[in-house]
């Protein structure tokens, strides 16, 4: 074993850490192995939102600083134990995913300068039906304020849906909020209510926020992106570390959170979590127990005066 390399033994698994001091955030002096620790540390949290999903690897293995890529082929070189899945695409043939089922897995990804691992939202035996449903709040300019108060006018509208809703920091600059689901529907039909809802938002504040896709129809507003509600598509999982200045990670925040105007999407960073966690009740604790179906909610939307078109080839299961 040379100097540029160290052994770990992880769940059963020995895994060579290659490059272990080098710097994959350069201007914060964080290291490959330092974001190895982390990993290996988190893994009891993060996992069960990573287990039985396709992941794909944003990758920088060359630091932060320098182009990275991402990866959803499984390259050949990963070892046997690391659990793979075909899906098919949908523009024909099939691509090979990792699944990440255990810490040591975890820690092979972060070996192989894995940054973030972005997950599929549904599972590998009902890939068709989404298990959680995303509203990816993204500001166009520096109003992380406007962010907050549309997560709480969204959040309150769930409520009142009576569906649970959660929500994180991207670590980039805006906010997510998930909702729980059942398997029992499309993902067709999940982003046409999504969309539905966030219209119903969206109307409450029209100068604030918007459905626009294309920046420059923005105008600086909050843009509701509910794309992510689609076959293939993916997003940062909870504990996450981005891409981004000071290793910043994608936080579980407690709604209460989200109303203090100190709030930062990057506020969490790899090198002060544990302080943050340290005796803390986890916001997200019973997020798999309140999964709900859409069916009671979409009624209620549609007593709101708010129709959810469902397109056609949506199959309701």
């Amino acid at each position: 074993m040379g100097a540029s390399e160290l052994r770990l033994r992880v769940e059963g698994h020995e895994i060579a850490v290659t490059n272990p001091a080098k710097l994959l955030f350069s201007d914060d002096h964080i290291s490959k192995y330092e974001l190895i620790d982390y990993y290996r540390w988190v893994a009891p949290r993060m996992l069960p939102f990573l287990r039985d999903r396709p992941i794909a690897l944003e990758r920088y293995p060359n630091s932060i600083g320098q182009v990275g890529f991402f990866q959803k082929s499984v390259p050949s070189y990963f070892p046997d134990w690391v659990k793979t899945i075909e899906v098919e695409k949908k523009q024909g043939g099939v691509t090979r995913h990792v699944i990440c089922n255990n810490g040591a897995v975890l820690v092979y990804l972060a070996n192989q300068a894995c940054i973030t691992p972005h997950i599929w939202i549904s599972r590998v035996d009902k890939l068709e039906c989404p298990d959680q449903m995303v509203f990816d709040l993204d500001p166009s300019a520096d109003a992380f304020d406007w962010v907050r108060a549309a997560a709480l006018a969204l959040n309150e509208l769930l409520q009142e849906l009576t569906l649970s809703a959660y929500v994180k920091s991207t670590g980039s600059r805006g906010l997510h909020v998930i909702v729980p689901l059942k398997r029992t529907e499309s993902f067709e039909s999940v982003r046409a209510f999504a969309r539905a809802v966030a219209m119903r938002v969206v109307m409450e504040e029209p100068s604030q926020r918007t459905l626009q896709q294309r920046t420059g129809s923005r105008h600086g507003r909050v843009f509701f992106d509910i794309n992510r509600n689609a076959y293939a598509q993916t997003v940062a999982p909870p504990y996450a570390v981005r891409a981004r200045p000071n290793a910043s990670l994608s936080i579980p925040l407690f709604w209460e959170e989200v109303r203090s105007k100190t709030l930062r999407p990057d506020g969490v960073t790899l090198r002060d979590i544990r302080k943050r966690l340290d005796g803390m009740i986890d916001p997200w604790a019973d997020f798999w127990r309140r999964a709900s179906a859409l069916g009671s909610a979409r009624r209620k939307l549609e007593l709101l005066g708010v129709s959810v078109r469902v397109p056609q080839k949506a199959k309701f299961r």
